[in-house]
Protein backbone atom coordinates (compact mmCIF):
# COMPACT_ATOMS: atom_id res chain seq x y z
CA UNK A 1 0.00 0.00 0.00
CA UNK A 2 1.27 3.25 -1.36
CA UNK A 3 1.17 6.71 1.29
CA UNK A 4 0.96 9.86 -0.99
CA UNK A 5 2.22 13.30 0.91
CA UNK A 6 -0.69 16.44 -0.17
CA UNK A 7 -0.11 20.08 0.85
CA UNK A 8 -3.29 21.89 0.89
CA UNK A 9 -5.90 19.11 1.56
CA UNK A 10 -8.92 20.98 2.67
CA UNK A 11 -10.04 22.44 -0.12
CA UNK A 12 -10.05 22.25 -4.38
CA UNK A 13 -7.32 20.16 -6.20
CA UNK A 14 -5.82 18.96 -2.94
CA UNK A 15 -8.95 17.74 -1.66
CA UNK A 16 -10.29 16.05 -4.41
CA UNK A 17 -6.88 14.42 -4.59
CA UNK A 18 -7.39 12.91 -1.32
CA UNK A 19 -10.42 11.53 -1.64
CA UNK A 20 -9.00 10.17 -5.22
CA UNK A 21 -5.95 8.51 -4.07
CA UNK A 22 -7.70 7.18 -0.84
CA UNK A 23 -10.44 5.45 -3.52
CA UNK A 24 -7.22 3.95 -5.03
CA UNK A 25 -6.32 2.32 -2.41
CA UNK A 26 -3.74 4.45 -1.21
CA UNK A 27 -2.76 5.98 2.50
CA UNK A 28 -2.77 9.69 2.56
CA UNK A 29 -1.44 12.46 4.61
CA UNK A 30 -3.38 15.40 3.94
CA UNK A 31 -2.09 18.98 5.51
CA UNK A 32 -3.66 22.16 5.74
CA UNK A 33 -4.49 25.46 7.37
CA UNK A 34 -7.94 24.59 8.32
CA UNK A 35 -8.18 21.73 10.88
CA UNK A 36 -12.03 21.74 10.65
CA UNK A 37 -11.81 20.86 7.31
CA UNK A 38 -9.32 18.33 7.70
CA UNK A 39 -11.06 16.76 10.36
CA UNK A 40 -14.26 16.29 8.16
CA UNK A 41 -11.99 14.97 5.65
CA UNK A 42 -11.29 12.22 7.87
CA UNK A 43 -14.62 11.39 8.59
CA UNK A 44 -15.38 11.01 4.77
CA UNK A 45 -12.26 9.11 3.66
CA UNK A 46 -11.49 7.00 7.17
CA UNK A 47 -8.47 5.14 8.41
CA UNK A 48 -7.16 5.83 4.90
CA UNK A 49 -6.39 9.55 5.73
CA UNK A 50 -4.03 11.25 8.06
CA UNK A 51 -4.80 14.95 8.70
CA UNK A 52 -2.47 17.26 10.01
CA UNK A 53 -2.53 21.07 10.82
CA UNK A 54 0.23 22.54 9.20
CA UNK A 55 0.60 25.67 7.92
CA UNK A 56 3.22 25.96 4.82
CA UNK A 57 5.21 28.56 6.84
CA UNK A 58 5.43 26.61 9.49
CA UNK A 59 9.38 25.38 9.24
CA UNK A 60 9.30 23.25 12.22
CA UNK A 61 6.17 21.28 11.40
CA UNK A 62 7.18 20.86 7.85
CA UNK A 63 10.10 19.21 9.04
CA UNK A 64 8.31 17.21 11.45
CA UNK A 65 6.54 15.64 8.33
CA UNK A 66 9.91 13.93 7.77
CA UNK A 67 9.64 12.40 11.07
CA UNK A 68 6.37 10.22 10.91
CA UNK A 69 6.20 7.01 12.10
CA UNK A 70 5.87 3.82 9.87
CA UNK A 71 3.24 3.60 8.20
CA UNK A 72 2.47 6.96 7.26
CA UNK A 73 6.39 7.96 6.79
CA UNK A 74 6.44 5.79 4.23
CA UNK A 75 5.92 8.41 1.57
CA UNK A 76 5.65 7.54 -2.16
CA UNK A 77 4.46 10.99 -3.62
CA UNK A 78 4.73 14.03 -2.28
CA UNK A 79 1.96 16.46 -4.05
CA UNK A 80 3.07 19.99 -3.37
CA UNK A 81 -0.17 21.37 -3.64
CA UNK A 82 -0.23 24.09 -1.50
CA UNK A 83 -0.94 28.23 -2.78
CA UNK A 84 -1.70 31.17 -2.07
CA UNK A 85 -2.00 33.64 -4.50
CA UNK A 86 -2.79 37.82 -3.67
CA UNK A 87 -5.59 40.01 -5.32
CA UNK A 88 -4.99 40.05 -9.20
CA UNK A 89 -3.79 43.73 -8.81
CA UNK A 90 -0.56 46.07 -9.76
CA UNK A 91 2.10 45.14 -7.73
CA UNK A 92 2.21 48.69 -6.16
CA UNK A 93 -1.43 48.06 -5.20
CA UNK A 94 -0.54 45.02 -3.44
CA UNK A 95 -0.44 44.47 0.58
CA UNK A 96 3.36 43.61 1.46
CA UNK A 97 2.29 41.47 4.18
CA UNK A 98 -0.03 39.42 1.27
CA UNK A 99 3.10 39.21 -1.09
CA UNK A 100 5.14 38.32 1.95
CA UNK A 101 3.05 35.53 2.44
CA UNK A 102 2.42 34.24 -0.94
CA UNK A 103 6.43 33.94 -1.93
CA UNK A 104 7.03 31.72 1.89
CA UNK A 105 3.85 29.80 0.79
CA UNK A 106 4.66 29.21 -2.60
CA UNK A 107 8.31 28.97 -2.62
CA UNK A 108 9.91 28.78 0.81
CA UNK A 109 7.37 26.37 2.17
CA UNK A 110 7.72 23.79 -1.45
CA UNK A 111 11.35 23.93 -1.01
CA UNK A 112 11.90 23.20 2.66
CA UNK A 113 9.01 20.73 2.42
CA UNK A 114 10.47 18.94 -0.50
CA UNK A 115 14.42 19.19 0.86
CA UNK A 116 12.92 17.83 4.12
CA UNK A 117 11.35 15.07 2.42
CA UNK A 118 13.78 13.70 0.03
CA UNK A 119 16.19 11.08 1.87
CA UNK A 120 12.79 9.31 2.44
CA UNK A 121 11.71 9.71 -1.03
CA UNK A 122 15.09 8.90 -2.54
CA UNK A 123 15.15 5.44 -0.50
CA UNK A 124 11.60 4.22 -2.11
CA UNK A 125 12.09 5.82 -5.44
CA UNK A 126 9.14 8.23 -5.19
CA UNK A 127 7.57 11.00 -7.19
CA UNK A 128 7.29 14.86 -6.52
CA UNK A 129 4.22 16.34 -8.17
CA UNK A 130 4.60 20.26 -8.01
CA UNK A 131 1.75 22.49 -8.98
CA UNK A 132 2.46 25.27 -10.92
CA UNK A 133 0.52 27.14 -13.21
CA UNK A 134 0.25 28.51 -16.95
CA UNK A 135 0.84 31.80 -15.13
CA UNK A 136 4.37 30.64 -15.29
CA UNK A 137 4.40 31.02 -18.97
CA UNK A 138 1.98 33.34 -19.75
CA UNK A 139 2.37 37.05 -18.23
CA UNK A 140 -0.71 38.80 -17.41
CA UNK A 141 -1.88 42.21 -15.50
CA UNK A 142 -1.65 41.97 -11.88
CA UNK A 143 0.38 38.24 -11.90
CA UNK A 144 3.94 39.74 -11.04
CA UNK A 145 4.16 37.84 -7.70
CA UNK A 146 1.97 35.04 -8.29
CA UNK A 147 3.14 33.94 -11.65
CA UNK A 148 6.90 34.61 -10.40
CA UNK A 149 6.20 32.13 -8.11
CA UNK A 150 4.98 30.05 -10.63
CA UNK A 151 7.62 30.30 -12.58
CA UNK A 152 10.44 29.25 -9.84
CA UNK A 153 8.05 26.19 -9.11
CA UNK A 154 8.65 25.12 -12.58
CA UNK A 155 11.74 25.75 -12.95
CA UNK A 156 12.54 24.00 -9.26
CA UNK A 157 11.33 21.16 -10.59
CA UNK A 158 13.50 20.87 -14.19
CA UNK A 159 16.60 21.53 -11.89
CA UNK A 160 15.27 19.16 -9.43
CA UNK A 161 15.38 16.38 -11.65
CA UNK A 162 19.06 17.17 -12.65
CA UNK A 163 19.76 16.84 -8.62
CA UNK A 164 18.33 13.57 -8.59
CA UNK A 165 19.23 11.84 -11.55
CA UNK A 166 20.10 8.61 -11.07
CA UNK A 167 18.36 8.33 -8.02
CA UNK A 168 15.21 6.67 -9.66
CA UNK A 169 12.75 9.52 -8.08
CA UNK A 170 10.90 11.55 -10.33
CA UNK A 171 9.83 14.93 -10.88
CA UNK A 172 6.66 16.38 -12.25
CA UNK A 173 5.68 20.31 -12.80
CA UNK A 174 1.86 20.50 -13.72
CA UNK A 175 1.13 23.37 -15.06
CA UNK A 176 -2.66 24.35 -15.26
CA UNK A 177 -4.62 26.90 -16.74
CA UNK A 178 -8.55 28.01 -15.62
CA UNK A 179 -9.90 25.38 -12.92
CA UNK A 180 -13.08 26.43 -11.33
CA UNK A 181 -12.16 26.19 -7.60
CA UNK A 182 -12.81 28.70 -4.32
CA UNK A 183 -9.17 29.27 -4.80
CA UNK A 184 -10.46 31.86 -7.99
CA UNK A 185 -12.74 34.03 -5.06
CA UNK A 186 -9.51 34.73 -2.99
CA UNK A 187 -7.79 35.78 -6.57
CA UNK A 188 -10.55 38.28 -6.65
CA UNK A 189 -10.13 39.71 -3.58
CA UNK A 190 -13.28 37.86 -1.78
CA UNK A 191 -15.37 39.10 -4.56
CA UNK A 192 -17.69 36.18 -5.78
CA UNK A 193 -19.71 38.09 -8.11
CA UNK A 194 -16.06 38.61 -9.89
CA UNK A 195 -15.34 35.14 -9.38
CA UNK A 196 -18.64 33.35 -11.24
CA UNK A 197 -18.61 36.08 -14.00
CA UNK A 198 -14.70 35.01 -14.86
CA UNK A 199 -16.72 31.46 -15.54
CA UNK A 200 -19.34 32.22 -17.32
CA UNK A 201 -20.19 30.84 -20.72
CA UNK A 202 -17.48 28.34 -20.85
CA UNK A 203 -16.07 24.96 -19.55
CA UNK A 204 -13.52 25.46 -17.05
CA UNK A 205 -11.51 22.69 -15.13
CA UNK A 206 -12.92 21.12 -12.40
CA UNK A 207 -10.34 19.60 -9.18
CA UNK A 208 -11.59 16.20 -10.26
CA UNK A 209 -9.79 17.03 -13.38
CA UNK A 210 -6.59 17.74 -11.99
CA UNK A 211 -7.03 14.53 -9.22
CA UNK A 212 -7.82 12.10 -11.99
CA UNK A 213 -4.32 14.02 -13.99
CA UNK A 214 -2.31 13.50 -10.49
CA UNK A 215 -3.17 9.82 -10.15
CA UNK A 216 -2.88 9.28 -13.72
CA UNK A 217 1.04 10.55 -13.22
CA UNK A 218 1.68 8.77 -10.01
CA UNK A 219 0.55 5.40 -11.61
CA UNK A 220 2.74 6.05 -14.89
CA UNK A 221 5.58 3.01 -14.91
CA UNK A 222 8.40 4.23 -13.16
CA UNK A 223 10.90 4.32 -15.81
CA UNK A 224 8.65 6.97 -17.21
CA UNK A 225 8.82 11.13 -16.20
CA UNK A 226 6.75 13.71 -17.19
CA UNK A 227 9.01 16.76 -17.35
CA UNK A 228 6.39 19.67 -17.32
CA UNK A 229 2.51 19.15 -17.89
CA UNK A 230 0.22 22.37 -19.11
CA UNK A 231 -3.12 21.50 -19.89
CA UNK A 232 -6.44 24.48 -19.95
CA UNK A 233 -9.91 23.68 -20.65
CA UNK A 234 -10.60 23.60 -24.40
CA UNK A 235 -11.96 27.40 -24.64
CA UNK A 236 -9.22 28.64 -22.87
CA UNK A 237 -6.51 29.95 -25.38
CA UNK A 238 -3.95 32.56 -25.50
CA UNK A 239 -4.52 36.12 -25.73
CA UNK A 240 -2.92 38.59 -28.12
CA UNK A 241 0.09 41.16 -26.90
CA UNK A 242 -0.82 44.41 -25.20
CA UNK A 243 0.25 47.57 -27.24
CA UNK A 244 -0.38 51.18 -26.25
CA UNK A 245 -0.72 53.73 -28.80
CA UNK A 246 -0.38 57.72 -28.78
CA UNK A 247 -2.70 59.98 -30.31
Amino acid sequence: MKTALITGATAGFGRASAKRFVDGGWRVVGTGRRGDRLRQLQEALGDAFLPLEIDMRDRAGLDSLAQLGAPWGQIDLLLNNAGLAPPTTPLPDTDWDRIDQVIDTNITGLVALTRALLPGLTARKGHIINLSSVAATYPYKGGAVYAGTKAFVRQFSLDLRCDLAGTGVRVTSVEPGMAETEFTIVRTGGDHEASDKLYAGMDPMTSEDLADLFWWLANLPPHLNINTIELMPVTQSWAGFAVERKG
